[in-house]
């Protein structure tokens, strides 16, 4: 059993196709609560390049900071993670790789039945989610017009995110938390399972599509509170 201690500072990390702004509502109610929040906007082109931008601003933090991952971004906090300043790891519908894993060979074998995420072929080495099938796979708890504009307000992944591994995974070594969204189209909630399982991770469960970050900001911001008032993971 492992005592993380206290911190007042939360880094949040967002995922593949979309940027930092979905955070807002987890950002205000941390904020309400007294936490010192950063909200990481990565470019999302190579997982050393947002692991890299993931530890310039934990190099800002002065203390024990939780750091959150939502989606690809559970793969950056794997790596960035092992910074000195990062006391936990929250994992929000997140990948949680090994060590020599990618999100690219973590969705490489889906279980029969499991939904397949509407990603378009590479176009000059980037990613986008098919706008029309955006709303029922990653944002389907969302009001139609806030799904739409995700979809329509996609950030390119790049190729070398999507494989980009995972080289020391800090939670071998950080306690971790994991909120499964178990109406998940993205991620099957059956592998968010297996993966926070294997992380040793304190597991929180709530009904909720990938974008569980956006349409249940408050269940979120209680797994980073507890992560952050030094709970026993």
């Amino acid at each position: 059993m492992t005592t993380t201690p206290e911190a007042k500072n939360v880094v949040l990390v967002h995922g593949g196709f979309v940027d930092g702004s979905g955070w807002r509502g987890v950002h205000e109610l941390l904020r309400a609560d007294g936490c010192t929040v950063s909200v990481v906007q990565n470019p999302t082109l190579s997982l050393e390049g947002d692991v890299a931008t993931t530890q310039r601003v934990l190099d800002a933090q002065d203390g024990p900071t939780v750091l959150v991952g939502h989606s690809y971004g559970g793969a950056v906090i794997s790596q960035a993670g092992n910074h000195e300043n990062v006391s936990a790891l929250v994992y929000v519908a997140a990948f949680a790789p090994d060590k020599g894993e990618s999100v690219n060979t973590l969705i490489a074998d889906p279980p029969p039945g499991a939904p397949v995420p509407p990603i378009l072929p590479p176009n000059d080495g980037f990613l986008f989610l098919d706008r029309e099938k955006f709303a029922a796979s990653f944002a389907g708890d969302l009001p139609a017009d806030e799904a739409r504009f995700l979809a329509d307000s996609q950030v390119p992944w790049g190729l070398d995110a999507l494989g980009g591994t995972v080289t020391l995974p800090a939670w071998r070594t950080k306690p971790s938390f994991y909120l499964v969204a178990t109406d998940d189209r993205m991620i099957p909630p059956p592998a968010q399972r297996a993966m926070a399982e294997r992380a040793g991770a304190t597991v929180s469960e709530t009904g909720g599509s990938h974008a569980v970050y956006v349409s249940k900001p408050g269940e979120v911001a209680a797994l980073i509170k507890k992560a952050a008032a030094g709970a026993t993971a």
